[in-house]
């Protein structure tokens, strides 16, 4: 039967320790689809987070790969896609954006916009995604509020539309001024943030002595915002104009049912969507999804590869046969599952909006698109700047078969961008990251997962421009570029810095050298 309740699906993105993590621990604890959050920050044995599994992940306390949390509020579905949050995984929150319909974009209190978060705001703003934002650690010491207002203004453009306002500075958190209601949600701790923290709704006449100085400054910056006309417009959220705020703690689980019922209150349900000849596919169509990531290595115990795929329309069905619209064959979706971590539940049926797992999907590709019925194509998920580049070769010549079929894996998953030329032959392809600590990625995976050692050589070029076949005849042998090919016929001109890019689009004006997306120039 298919599920009828309305869907909404955003991910979080921000600066790498803002809290993104904790978020979304807390939102799953306050729509009850955990029991106790594990990340209670800290050292010792306190609990993983449950969307971190990768065992480089757990070690270093970051999220690497993507999950994604199903779970229902206020008879609402409610998909949270999990992103990785180190800032060298860029490329596949990159990714993971083309799949949501809204972002939450979390900003540390007491650090404002940080690179790796305006970085992801600008991939939004491409993709014309309406972004809420939330300020977070609010419990602890950090920039005034009003401050941090101007600076969202000034750095991304986005008018602050504050739906709370702090009662209390940053490190004094006593609870908020919601500004739609007039009332003080006041909040009081758990140990550790590691249960729903408990909120009371008080009139501004049943505010008590201990809090009336601070919720006396709150109601005057209030109405500072109000004479400012920052209050919330719908239409202007959702045309990219202007961001709701919240403030926050998710480690104190502070503000996160707010944010939950911001989401389902302002936050776009999935809407219709065009395909690359211009057709367009409703949500009430037949069945359509895209992949957005590839994932492997999920199950040490047999080789396994899942493809995560967002539905767009109609009823997905687990056994239907589907068309993969790049071959135009038959595809059988007999294993589907719902992945959040390593914890992998059976699905039966999905909506638009919602994300399935696609298991022993070896025929398919991130930016593939699947159907049943009248046929579609979505666009492509774009390919993103990288800043960093290797050659690679096999660390043991007996297992080059292995490394081979390693390499060719792991660039169809997109952990890298595999690139090679005649000049280097396929012994050394050159792989190109978003930033460093994916090669750490290729390297553990090659030698645990395909027992195949490998060697890593560090080239000294920085930047990627996207060329075409004349472009690469007419670059051919100048110093300081290099010109290579992606898997997918792309050829891209790789330059050692941004001067030798400049110079070289200057002398040859005739030559295609553009920037790809979210290049850093």
């Amino acid at each position: 039967m298919p599920d009828s309740r309305p869907r909404r699906t955003f991910a979080v993105i921000s600066h790498p320790d803002a809290g993104k993590s904790t978020l979304t621990e807390a939102l799953a604890l306050h729509a009850r689809a955990i029991n106790e959050a594990g990340a209670v920050h800290g050292k010792g044995d306190r609990r993983a987070t449950v969307s971190d599994w990768m065992a480089m992940e757990k070690a270093r306390g970051i999220s690497i790969t993507s999950a994604a949390l199903q779970f229902v509020y206020r008879d609402h579905v409610v998909n949270l896609v999990d992103t990785p949050g180190h800032s060298d995984f860029s490329e596949d929150t990159y990714r993971v954006l083309s799949a949501v319909d809204s972002a939450v974009m979390l900003v540390d209190a007491g650090k404002g916009l940080e690179p790796q978060t305006l970085k992801l705001f600008r991939v939004c703003a491409l993709r014309g995604i309406p972004v809420i934002t939330v300020i977070n650690k609010w419990d602890r010491p950090g920039l005034s509020a009003l401050g941090l207002m101007d600076l969202i203004q000034e750095k991304i453009g986005l008018r602050p539309t504050p739906l709370t306002w702090p009662v209390g500075e940053a490190g004094d958190f006593r609870g908020v001024l919601d500004r739609r209601t007039g009332e003080f949600v006041k909040y009081t701790r758990t140990a550790g943030g590691a249960t729903r923290a408990p909120e009371v709704r008080l009139s501004p006449d049943e505010v008590g002595e201990d809090d009336a100085h601070v919720w006396t400054d709150a109601v005057e910056e209030h109405e500072l915002l109000g004479l400012d006309e920052a209050d919330h417009d719908q239409d202007a959220f959702l045309a990219g104009r202007t961001t709701p705020v919240m403030f926050a703690s998710a480690l104190q689980n502070f503000g996160v049912a707010q944010l939950l019922d911001l989401l389902l209150d302002l936050a776009p349900a999935p809407g219709a969507a065009e395909g690359v000849d211009g057709s367009v596919r409703r949500v009430a169509d037949d069945f359509s999804a895209f992949v957005f990531k590839v994932q492997s290595g999920m199950n040490a115990a047999h080789r396994d590869r899942l493809a995560y795929a967002r539905v767009v329309s109609g009823t997905f069905e687990r056994g239907m046969v589907v068309t993969h619209a790049a071959t135009g064959r038959p595809f059988a979706t007999k294993f589907a599952q719902a992945v959040f971590g390593r914890e992998t539940t059976s699905v039966e049926t999905a909506e638009p909006g919602d994300i399935i797992g696609l298991v022993n999907a070896t025929a398919l590709r991130v930016g593939d698109t699947i159907y049943v019925g009248e046929p579609i194509e979505y666009p492509p998920v774009p390919t993103f700047a990288p800043e960093h580049f290797v050659t690679a070769s096999a660390g043991d010549i007996g297992r080059y078969k292995q490394f081979r079929r390693g390499i060719e894996q792991l660039d169809q998953e997109g952990v890298v961008q595999v690139l090679r030329s005649d000049l280097r032959g396929d012994q050394n392809p050159v792989l190109a990251a978003v930033g460093p600590m994916q090669f750490e990625v290729v390297e553990d995976r090659m030698t645990n997962e395909f027992n195949a050692p490998i060697r890593f050589s560090r080239l000294d070029y920085q930047l990627a421009r996207r060329t075409d076949a004349a472009g690469a005849e007419a670059l051919a042998g100048m110093r300081g570029v290099e010109i290579l090919q992606r898997s997918d016929g792309t050829h891209l001109a790789l330059f050692v810095d941004q001067w030798r890019a400049k110079v070289t689009a200057r002398d040859h004006p005739d030559v295609l050298l553009e920037a790809l997306p979210a290049g850093g120039g």
